[in-house]
């Protein structure tokens, strides 16, 4: 990018220091419309410098730290960490810094910093793409990585923050044959059936978009669904269901599908994708508690969760949250066990799952829910699922997925299934 590309970097710019300085996710941001004063490519640009940004936070950090005498500002660093991203990445150092330096400048609290700006990126762009390489792989913000450790080991959370900085491809779930999917796209199908692309673009351009024959959604998120087998004809339940992945699963396996989710702007979109896919499922806009219609035969519950499994996807969550809320995070999916089976219909069966990396929001759940509820079985033969590893079964009877499995086929996001039965 040259000059011409200071809208995209200034927005950039103002995505991290909303993130990194404000708590905010990127998903708000875009919501709120950060991008919408920009052009296509530039929200396109803009989007990525930020997201690439903030998986390579910690190495950019390690690159700046010898030309930097002590911290500069959180506005100045923002800058400097953008600008060694694209000076790493092979981009003209000529317009790399004077973009970064007027970024600098017109704001009246950094303007007199701009000198350091200038001299440290020319340091760094002295280094460029070998430099940056020679650095380790970015380590997780250590209030998250602590916790990892401690569940994990060392081992196995390098490999997960190797996978983190990688970022993810896209999956998608075919309606009909992954195969078929898989070829009209040039993707690949994954060991579980699902439709892996490399390089995607722009996903409503892609064939079968308009005519439904499939639908965005991680290899780990499909799963929770396949856990039940045959459900023709069966009464189910999607609680908590938007984004609406497993609603559409829940639909073309011929469940009669009632899904349930807070947000009515999430569920238009649960809406939209069953009327693009023409599938068909009752939808309810409530709060999971007050939702009291029962006798279900199957509940799936994705329950709100911290999100950790979808860092590769979404890198400023490590920057964006800090962990303060996830205890009462984790009181809600308890209370929300106890809620949906009370739903279930005698001997009717519940699927719970999160797209979480800590145990507390899996395993530790599940151990508990047995507890409060002797009567409740763990179908632990369910997850004997096709390209399932088996030695990712927990001893609870649940299913552990991290992102540092599959590294040759790009991993995937982190998981955790169980599937409860209620006593009949």
């Amino acid at each position: 990018m040259d000059q011409t590309g200071l809208p995209a970097r200034r927005t950039a710019h103002y995505l991290l220091m909303q993130i990194i300085g404000e708590g905010r996710l990127l998903s708000e941001l875009v919501a709120a419309g950060a991008l919408s004063q920009l052009g296509a490519d530039a929200r396109a640009r803009a989007q990525r410098l930020a997201t690439d940004a903030l998986r390579g936070l910690d190495r950019a950090d390690r690159m700046l730290k010898p030309y930097l005498k002590k911290s500069p500002p959180l506005h100045v660093m923002n800058a400097l960490r953008l600008g060694t991203l694209e000076l790493c990445s092979g981009e003209a150092a000529h317009g790399v810094v004077n973009a970064y330096v007027e970024i600098v400048a017109r704001d009246k609290r950094t303007a007199a910093m701009k000198g350091l700006v200038n001299a440290v990126l020319r340091k760094v762009a002295t280094e460029g793409p070998d430099g940056w390489q020679k650095r380790p792989v970015p380590l997780t913000p250590g209030w998250f990585r602590q916790p990892l450790v401690a569940a994990w080991g060392r081992e196995a959370v390098e490999a997960i923050e190797a996978a983190h900085f990688a970022g993810a491809p896209l999956d998608l779930t075919a309606k009909g044959d992954p195969g078929a999917v898989a070829h009209a796209l040039g993707g690949i199908v994954l060991p579980t059936g699902s439709v892996r692309l490399a390089d995607a673009g722009q996903v409503s351009a892609l064939p079968g978009y308009d005519r439904g024959d499939w639908w965005v959604q991680d290899a780990a998120a499909a799963l929770p669904v396949r856990t039940l087998g045959d459900i023709d004809g069966l009464r189910a339940l999607d609680l908590c269901a938007a984004p609406g992945g497993k609603t559409l699963q829940l639909a073309a396996a011929g469940a009669a599908v009632t899904a349930v989710d807070i947000s009515e702007r999430r569920m238009e979109r649960v809406a939209a994708n069953l009327d693009r896919t023409g599938l068909e499922a009752r939808t309810v806009v409530s709060d999971a508690f007050a939702f009291d219609d029962g006798g279900f035969d199957v509940v799936l519950l994705d329950a709100p969760c911290s999100a950790t499994g979808t860092i590769r996807r979404h890198p400023d969550l490590p920057y964006a949250k800090d962990g303060s809320d996830f205890g009462a995070l984790i009181d809600q999916q308890a209370a929300l066990i106890d809620h949906a089976l009370g739903l279930l219909k005698p001997g009717g069966r519940l699927v719970f799952c999160t797209c979480s990396l800590l145990p507390d929001e899996g395993e530790v759940q599940i151990e508990e829910a047995l507890d409060r509820h002797p009567g409740v079985a763990v179908l632990a033969d369910a997850l004997a699922l096709e390209g399932v590893d088996q030695t990712w079964r927990t001893p609870e009877g649940g299913l552990r997925l991290r992102p540092d499995y599959w590294p040759d086929l790009g991993g995937m996001d982190g998981f955790y299934i169980a599937l409860l039965r209620k006593p009949a």
